[in-house]
């Protein structure tokens, strides 16, 4: 094993501002896969948007409405969702929130 965090605990890592009271996250990854934290604020907008990455996402807290494509569903704490690359997608926060997001392989964008 080389010197790859392994482990991340809740007050570790910096947050994101990402504007509208929205924030994230980088919790851990390799070059394959990352898991990362989103927070929303009531009302909170993660825009419709599409990227090469497979994304796997849980519902860690609140309820979202979910856009997948041409699919839509309401989610709550405790469900999840998935998005081929390339799919066009979106949230709502319809109460505050939390989402974590895994994505392979790895965003460069969220380390630069």
């Amino acid at each position: 094993m080389t010197d790859q965090k392994i482990f991340f605990h809740a007050g570790d890592g910096e947050w994101t501002d990402l504007g509208g009271g929205n924030r994230r996250r980088v919790l851990l990854h390799t070059d394959e896969l990352m898991m990362v934290e989103f927070a929303f604020e009531k009302g909170g907008i993660g825009a419709l948007h599409n990227h090469p990455h497979v994304q796997a996402s849980y519902v860690a807290e609140g309820r979202f409405e979910v856009t997948v494509g041409e699919h839509s569903d309401t989610l709550e704490a405790g469900a999840s969702f998935i998005v081929p690359s390339n799919v066009v997608h979106g949230v709502k926060a319809l109460e505050a929130g939390r989402l974590v997001d895994s994505f392979t392989p790895h965003r460069a964008d969220f380390l630069a």
